[in-house]
């Protein structure tokens, strides 16, 4: 296993747009085949609707578990916790700032937006 400098951009609560069940089961097929690859993103950052995936209740929470336990960094966006709500049902991650994302982006060779 190895873990690359490629950070991955999180900004929906899902992949693409359509109905609500559609793009949650395409971020749950992207998370898990990510997860069995040989090599895994440094970091998945989560903000705007993207927390929305990290809290209680997420249909995809095993699969960001899974991805942390295997040395992921999974970095939240305390702001947009707030803004939702969310704060305290934050699940998998870490509760970050603006900066901590900013800090991901600038040092990352490649940055892939979902």
């Amino acid at each position: 296993m190895k873990i690359s400098n490629t950070a991955v951009m999180v900004t929906r609560e899902g992949m693409g747009s359509g109905d609500r069940e559609l793009p949650l089961k395409l971020m749950k097929t992207w998370l898990t085949l990510a997860g069995q690859m040989e090599e895994l993103p440094g970091a998945l950052c989560f903000y705007t609707e993207g927390v929305k995936l990290c809290v209680e209740g997420s249909p995809v929470l095993e699969e960001l578990r899974a991805l942390e336990r295997r040395g992921v960094h999974l970095v939240l966006c305390k702001t947009c916790l707030d803004h939702y709500s969310l704060a305290d049902k934050v699940a998998v991650g870490t509760v970050g700032g603006m900066g901590d994302i900013l800090a991901v982006q600038w040092t990352a060779e490649k940055l892939i937006a979902l």
